[in-house]
């Protein structure tokens, strides 16, 4: 009689032609908010951002996996397809402009993760390699997206058991007095276990010039966790990157722990142009020509004025003139519209803007 194939236990990784479960790659913040994607969504409801509950806890990290004969051969490509990576890659493709180094990032760790699993399936040694990173770039250049779509990734290729995030800033991690921030921080921790935890603007846990801060206590927290269950957590910390330089140069212990550091550049003026065609089709609108034109113009100026926010400002501007627009379609109750009008953002719908009445910083002061 044959024997049966080896079985042997896996690091969370699927079956061969079995993806684990696919979890949606929701996303939720400390008090129990959606977390914001970063800045490319438009539309109230759409992406996994605006979804909060708890991802189903999964099975895979319990499942055998078949070993291999040592003559068999694989297909990568099939495998990759199999486990929906090609799929969310291609998702990122569309929900993102820009940001090539990110994407190919993101590839890579992909490749590796994979290569790993099928090792694993040959009897080859597949050491979990450290995943955690830091983030930094200016607001709305996409970093919790990018977070979000890691932690599916993540979960379809077994590395962590669910594809959630669990987006936080220093109020859910520090507290206000003697014995608050360890309970806090170890709370956060709990719901990000299987998970990808973001922490926004991470700088602020650490602030030297005050000797009674807490900040520090909740460091060390995360540094144990980050090093004695990287098996069961990424931590991802963001930021601007000077600050984040300042910060891993104060805590030596943490830049040590971080294996990936991924800058997001802003986008240029053609990149937010795009973001914003992007944004409007999702919700069924599109731009006159004259309307592209002046936005242009809008995303020119507004590029030059204080609290630029990237992708996140090019939301708000269009949201703004979508109440434009439907105003003007209001104030002429006596005339009908038809389908297009409903669709059609015009250039005064943007020129109400305060934008071109404010001075730019390249304007001579007054």
């Amino acid at each position: 009689m044959t024997a049966p194939p080896e079985r042997r236990q896996g690091f969370g990784m699927a079956a061969p032609g079995r993806p684990a479960p696919q979890q949606d790659g929701r996303a939720e913040e400390a008090g129990g908010r959606s977390a914001d994607p970063a800045g490319q969504r438009f539309a109230q409801g759409q992406g996994q951002g605006s979804r909060s509950a708890e991802p189903e806890q999964d099975s895979s990290a319990e499942r055998q996996i078949d070993l291999l004969p040592e003559d068999a051969t694989v297909n990568l490509a099939a495998e990759r397809k199999a486990a929906g990576i090609d799929e969310l890659l291609d998702a990122l493709d569309r929900e993102l402009v820009g940001l090539a180094p990110i994407k190919l990032r993101i590839q890579e760790i992909a490749a590796l993760l994979l290569v790993d699993q099928v090792r694993e399936r040959f009897g080859l040694a597949a050491t979990r390699p450290s995943l955690h990173m830091c983030f930094t770039g200016a607001p709305g250049t996409g970093k919790t997206t990018v977070a979000m779509r890691m932690a599916e990734l993540l979960h379809r290729v077994g590395y962590l058991e669910r594809g959630h995030l669990v987006a936080v800033t220093r109020d859910d991690l520090v507290g206000q007095y003697v014995g608050h921030t360890a309970p806090k921080t170890k709370e956060v921790l709990k719901r990000a276990m299987g998970g990808v935890l973001f922490i926004d603007e991470a700088y602020y846990l650490y602030r030297a010039d005050n000797e009674r801060d807490y900040g520090q206590e909740s460091i060390e927290i995360l540094l144990q966790v980050m090093e004695n269950q990287r098996d069961k957590i990424v931590v991802v910390l963001a930021g601007y990157k000077d600050r984040m330089d300042e910060f891993f140069a104060s805590n030596p212990g943490m830049s040590s722990r971080i294996a990936h550091h991924l800058d997001f550049p802003e986008y240029s003026l053609d990149e937010l142009a795009d973001i914003a065609q992007l944004m409007l089709s999702e919700v069924r609108y599109r731009l006159s020509e004259d309307a592209e034109a002046t936005l242009r113009e809008y995303l020119s100026r507004r590029m030059q004025q204080p609290r630029f926010a990237n992708a996140r400002s090019v939301r708000n501007a269009l949201e703004r003139a979508r109440l434009r627009h439907a105003n003007r379609l209001l104030s002429e109750p006596d005339r009908a519209w038809n389908r297009d009008d409903l669709m059609r953002l015009e250039s005064a719908d943007l020129l109400a803007s305060r934008v071109f009445s404010e001075p730019t910083s390249e304007s001579p002061a007054s």
